[in-house]
């Protein structure tokens, strides 16, 4: 076996190795699953170039995490400019986890895995939030970050502090059991599908926030929804969105570490993904994804294609490209 060979099978095994980790960070990162494995994809194709090329890697780890994480804060720049244009109200594209999931379990916890969470980020500069992240979650020391960002160590301090004071002001609490949260979840869907009232205003917070994410591109409500009784209403309501998009069936799913369910189409099509907020034994927020475009790699269970209600993993990895037209850094 040749030298260029033993490289590439190399590459092929620290990819299987690393990519769950670096999806880990280019998902809190950018909030979206597929421009997170694109940003995976492309820091191991940087990593083969470099070594390629004779550049010494001592820790791939290392090396990866840190383009990773440069990618995302490029990625972050440019999709701030483009998020001024989005119709509707916006929300990351969300995550099926489950216990075993290895994009939930590195190094940080479910609840820095919440929708609500990334959407608390987005509040941050990217490098204030990738300060933040590679500090609070992923455990980074000051000189890492350092070199990651390209600031000095007292800036990423002092960027970390203004971070963490941000982040901590506006927190969400999700102190509940995880099996107390799939009963009450249980019932917010039961009492949705039965139309009972009553069984939705004894489980919704006072204060609940109802948000929709369509897009524009499927039903939604166009604003946030404030209220007990308001979004009871919303809620009881929302036949007609079910049925313009043609929802048949709904599977128990956990959403980004939180409770939720995934609603199917006669096809088999994910059409409306829904995660629940709960602390203090109430729905404190109802989070719905409908647009398209974030739901390609949500499957139902019984497609063995891609992921499944029942895993955490994102949609089949693509093996790095290791020909010589990827293209260049």
């Amino acid at each position: 076996m040749g030298i260029r060979e033993t490289r590439e099978l190399r590459v092929a095994d620290l990819y299987e190795e690393l990519r769950p980790y670096m999806f880990a960070i280019a998902y809190r990162m950018v909030g979206s699953v597929s421009d997170a494995e694109d940003i995976v994809q492309e820091a191991f194709l940087r990593f083969h170039r470099a070594t390629s090329e004779g550049e010494v890697v001592e820790s791939p780890k290392a090396y990866l995490s840190a383009v990773t994480t440069r990618l995302g804060i490029d990625h972050l720049r440019s999709a701030r400019v483009r998020r001024e244009s989005y119709v509707g109200q916006w929300l990351p594209e969300p995550l099926l986890t489950d216990e075993g999931a290895d994009v939930a379990r590195h190094a940080e916890t479910a609840d820095s895995l919440s929708l609500a969470f990334l959407v608390l980020l987005e509040s941050l500069s990217p490098v204030e939030r990738a300060v933040f992240l590679l500090r609070e979650v992923f455990g980074y020391g000051y000189d890492e970050i350092a070199r990651v960002v390209g600031k000095s160590e007292d800036n990423c301090r002092q960027i970390a502090v203004r971070a963490r004071r941000q982040v901590d002001a506006k927190k969400p609490r999700f102190e509940a059991s995880r099996q107390r949260k799939e009963e009450l979840a249980r019932r917010f869907f039961a009492a949705a599908a039965e139309g009972d009232a009553e069984g939705l205003l004894g489980l919704l917070a006072a204060d609940v926030v109802a948000y929709g994410d369509g897009g524009g591109k499927a039903p939604a409500f166009p604003q946030p929804v404030f209220g007990r009784e308001r979004v009871t209403r919303l809620l009881l309501g929302g036949s007609e969105r079910a049925r313009q998009l043609r929802v048949s069936s709904l599977q128990p799913a956990e959403i980004n570490g939180q409770p939720g369910a995934v609603f199917f189409d006669p096809e088999g099509q994910p059409v409306l993904v829904v995660s629940l907020d709960i602390a203090d034994d109430q729905v404190q927020a109802v989070r719905a994804v409908s647009n398209p475009d974030k739901l390609s790699h949500v499957r139902h269970p019984w497609d063995s294609r891609t992921t499944g209600c029942s895993t955490g993993s994102p949609r089949s990895p693509r093996r790095p490209r290791t020909r010589a037209s990827t293209r260049s850094s």
